[in-house]
This record gives structure tokens, C-alpha cells and sequence, in this order.
């Protein structure tokens, strides 16, 4: 998390990666959520190894402490940024059995990710790969009740995107970033001050 919390600032988590060092699609999110701190939001990292969770079963509430922060981390979001790498065609299974833990929040006054705008991320070694990956992203935050911003992010791996500080070196995937964080945050804003806590009537 940013140091320095500011009052009233969103709180948005970024939740993806791989188990992989400085993956791309880590690379991605940390881009993102960078681009959401400096438009006054705060910010929460939760990528890679951090993901590796026991396998999801529902008959089990066993829960260590760093799934529970996970869990805790989402109940406090505001808005969320997630980044997948393409695999098969499809999300990873280490973040979809993240993902499945969202179940937790179930009976709160906020289920799942209710009232929550969410910035998807779909990085792949080619165009169909990402944009199967994405579409699949989508349809897990409608599922789970969040709002998927207009701007879905897909970036083609194939070519060199990062380098080794970081730093996005394709413009265009640069751009959609930006947009991408943009929303997140300002869609926050748009529900706070409508007072909204479904999000239904900010995005009417």
C-alpha cells in the first residue's frame, strides 16, 4: 500500500500477476495502480506468489492470514484493478482460484463486488489470446456484480511492453492503462457523490 493515506481518498487493490518474477502482467497492474496513486487514490498490491492459496473448496472455512487479508483488502476496495496472463485462451488458474474466495463476501451488506468499479487486464503472446482473456475477465466481474470499466486493457506480449525497471515502452498499451486507472478511480468518485452504494443510478 502508498504510504501516507490521504481522508477520502479511494482505495483501489490490484489483485493478478503470476508466480513469475516481473511478469508482464504485473507489470501491467503496477503501471495501472501508479497511475491511479497520482490521481489521488490509494493503492493495494496483491499479485504473484501473495496469490498462492490453498485450492478453493467450499466446504472448507480454513483460512490463513494472508487469504484473510486478501479477503479483507476487497471488503475495504473501493475499486479494483485485475491482470491476468493469457493462458490457453482463458484466465489462470491461480488467479480464478483467488478469485473463488471472493465467495467470503457473500453476506455482506456489500456482496462480492458490488457497487464496485473494476479495471481488467488481459496480457497474452498474441491478439486472440488477450482478447479471449479479457472477455473472460469481464464476465467473472459481472458474475461477482462489479462493473467492468469501459476501457478493457489487452496487451500483446509477443513484443517487448516492459523493461527491466518497469517502465511501459508501447505507447498504445501505455495509453490504455491510463484510461483504464482513470475510470477506475472516477467512477469511484461518481458513486460516492451520488451517494451510491450499488453503483446502478451514477452509471444510468
Amino acid at each position: 500500500m502508498n504510504a501516507g493515506a490521504r481522508a477520502g481518498a479511494p482505495l483501489i487493490v490490484g489483485i493478478g500477476g503470476t508466480i513469475r518474477e516481473r511478469s508482464s502482467s504485473e507489470m501491467a497492474l503496477r503501471h495501472a495502480l501508479a497511475v491511479a496513486r497520482r490521481r489521488g487514490a490509494e493503492t493495494v498490491l496483491i499479485a504473484g506468489p501473495s496469490l498462492v492459496f490453498p485450492m478453493y473448496s467450499p466446504e472448507s472455512a480454513a483460512r490463513g492470514a494472508e487469504l484473510r487479508g486478501f479477503i479483507d483488502a476487497l471488503r475495504r476496495s473501493d475499486g479494483i484493478v485485475i491482470s491476468s496472463p493469457g493462458y490457453h485462451g482463458s484466465i489462470s488458474g491461480l488467479l480464478k482460484n483467488a478469485i473463488d474466495y471472493v465467495e467470503d463476501m457473500r453476506g455482506d451488506a456489500r456482496p462480492y463486488f458490488e457497487g464496485r468499479p473494476v479495471g481488467c487486464i488481459a496480457c497474452a503472446a498474441g491478439h486472440q489470446g488477450a482478447g479471449t482473456t479479457l472477455s473472460a475477465l469481464r464476465d467473472i466481474v459481472h458474475a461477482l456484480r462489479g462493473m467492468p470499466t469501459p476501457m478493457g486493457v489487452t496487451i500483446n506480449t509477443a513484443a517487448r511492453v516492459f523493461d527491466e525497471d518497469g517502465i511501459c515502452l508501447d505507447a498504445g498499451a501505455a495509453r490504455q492503462l491510463e484510461l483504464m486507472a482513470a475510470q477506475v478511480v472516477d467512477f469511484t468518485g461518481l458513486l460516492a457523490s451520488a451517494g451510491q452504494r450499488t453503483g446502478a443510478a451514477a452509471f444510468a
